[in-house]
């Protein structure tokens, strides 16, 4: 096996000077980075900050302005069909349909792929069993949240993206969700999370960029991004990096 072809087998995001603006705004500004197998990988930034727009344009669900991205090896807009068979993604907003029940979503989601996989199983892992016939609205937040992940994880992808996903999150919940991310890597999934709870990040990440106004200001282990903000903690140096005070 050649160099080349073992950097391709090791890389599964592949972002370069990637550039969006709404309108006169930049929201992403010639950022580059590289995500590889089998890590968890986060976007870290503010409000704004361009962590949404970031992924979306890696996904192909909205058209980027300029630059390069490859995911898996392919285009997310000219092989959307293929490459979302191997992909799962669960944004911040989940819309859920009124009084659809926790079963009937996972079988519908479970439909959409080829061949169709066991939700069963999946409900089972992700503790939920029980709530099969409960309405989504009536289940907690956490049972929300680990719903929403099984939905994106429900075909066993080998990518997923995940925005947000503690918010709004009790510190139990929390804590589940975050055990539920580490399963999914030690069965070899490459997990791309945003985030701005610096525990959370200390917790999940092996490595994560750290985004301001649309522009990298840090990229690296956690230790590499705590020592690039030269504050006492990851926290101190996040604000150092995005141009907060403590």
């Amino acid at each position: 096996m050649n160099s080349e072809h073992t950097v391709a087998v090791a890389v599964a995001v592949a972002v370069s000077d990637l550039a969006k603006s709404y309108g006169r705004v930049p929201a992403v500004r010639d950022l580059t980075f590289t995500v590889r197998r089998g890590e968890i990988f986060g976007i870290l930034g503010p409000n704004g900050s361009g962590k949404t727009s970031t992924l979306e344009c890696v996904l192909g669900t909205r058209t980027r302005d300029a630059g390069a991205v490859s995911v898996l090896g392919m285009d997310a807009k000219r092989d959307r069909r293929r490459l979302f068979q191997r992909v799962g993604v669960q944004f911040q907003d989940s819309a859920w349909q009124p009084g659809i029940r926790t079963g009937e979503i996972c079988e519908t989601t479970a439909a959409l792929y080829e061949p169709v996989p066991n939700w069963r199983e999946m409900v089972a892992r992700a503790d939920l069993e029980k709530r099969i016939d409960t309405p989504v609205e009536s289940l907690s937040g956490g049972e929300r949240q680990k719903l929403s992940i099984l939905l994106a994880c429900i075909h066993r992808p080998e990518l997923v993206f995940l925005d947000e996903l503690t918010t709004g999150l009790d510190p139990i919940a929390r804590r589940g969700t975050w055990e539920m991310i580490k399963e999914m890597q030690r069965d070899g999934t490459t997990v791309v999370l945003t985030s701005h709870f610096m525990d959370e990040v200390e917790y999940l990440c092996d490595r994560c960029i750290v985004l301001k106004d649309g522009a990298k200001t840090a990229e690296g282990s956690v230790d590499e991004v705590r020592a690039a903000g030269n504050g006492a903690n990851l926290e101190e140096s996040y604000i150092a990096l995005v141009g907060g005070t403590v």
